[in-house]
């Protein structure tokens, strides 16, 4: 499915790749996520394949779910991101994550499931129809101090959010954001318009500490409202 925005989405491709072509990264998207779990495997030891995408969890394939992966010009993976639809079961975000939250944990080996909760957050009662999850971001630290000054994070965030439009036109994408990162103002770079506290706590085993996620989401209309804004001009805000 092809979404025409105010602004072309060919003249976002057009611009997102130009800025990228000339930092000299290349993009590589794909469905299959066995390969994706190889590459997350060998390209970013230092964080695991997050469980919405692991292949043996779930049936992910060209219908439901794609992951983007960018590489430097000698080939080391700098980022990483993936969407899948989800399953919303004729409910929204609120009461589906009332039983389904343990499917979304941070990509830790240690996370107490019977101490973690869920809280339904006020924008949660409205994301229900056509719903993608969007998560799995990582950007390689070592390549925001090469690339610096030219908004990587929110070429990249922007590009995935075409792609999901591109491919699922959805009425919600939403995602769960580490309330330290959040806390940076990842999600405003990323161009999520929403970003709510409080969604998730998560504990780990034999820690009294709790992480704290947001629930981080846009509406199609969101999307279409970020869309007609310049790439460039975003790019240098961000920058």
């Amino acid at each position: 499915m092809t979404v025409q925005f105010v602004n072309d989405g060919a003249q976002f491709f057009a611009a997102s790749h130009d800025i990228l072509h000339a930092s000299g990264i290349e993009i590589k998207i794909g469905t299959d996520f066995d390969e994706y779990a190889e590459i997350v495997k060998k390209g970013r030891p230092i964080q695991g394949l997050g469980a919405p995408f692991d292949p043996e969890l779930h049936d992910l394939g060209r219908e439901n779910a794609f992951w983007l992966a960018a590489y430097d010009e000698g080939g080391t993976l700098i980022h990483t991101q993936a969407a899948k639809m989800v399953a919303m079961e004729g409910k929204n975000l609120s009461n589906y994550m009332l039983t389904r939250f343990r499917d979304f944990p941070p990509a830790l080996p240690d996370i107490d499931f019977v101490r973690s909760r869920y809280r339904a957050t006020p924008g949660s009662h409205a994301i229900q129809g056509d719903v993608v999850y969007h998560g799995d971001i990582w950007i390689n630290a070592e390549a925001g101090k090469k690339y610096r000054g030219v908004g990587l994070s929110s070429v990249f965030a922007r590009y995935g959010l075409m792609m999901v439009m591109e491919r699922w036109n959805p009425d919600y994408i939403f995602g769960f954001m580490a309330r330290t990162v959040a806390f940076k103002g990842f999600a405003e770079r990323m161009g999520y318009m929403h970003n709510e506290p409080g969604s998730l706590r998560w504990y780990r085993e034999g820690n009294d500490t709790p992480m704290e996620g947001f629930l981080s989401y846009l509406s199609n209309e969101d999307v279409r409202f970020l869309f007609d804004m310049p790439l460039y001009e975003l790019v240098q805000q961000a920058a």
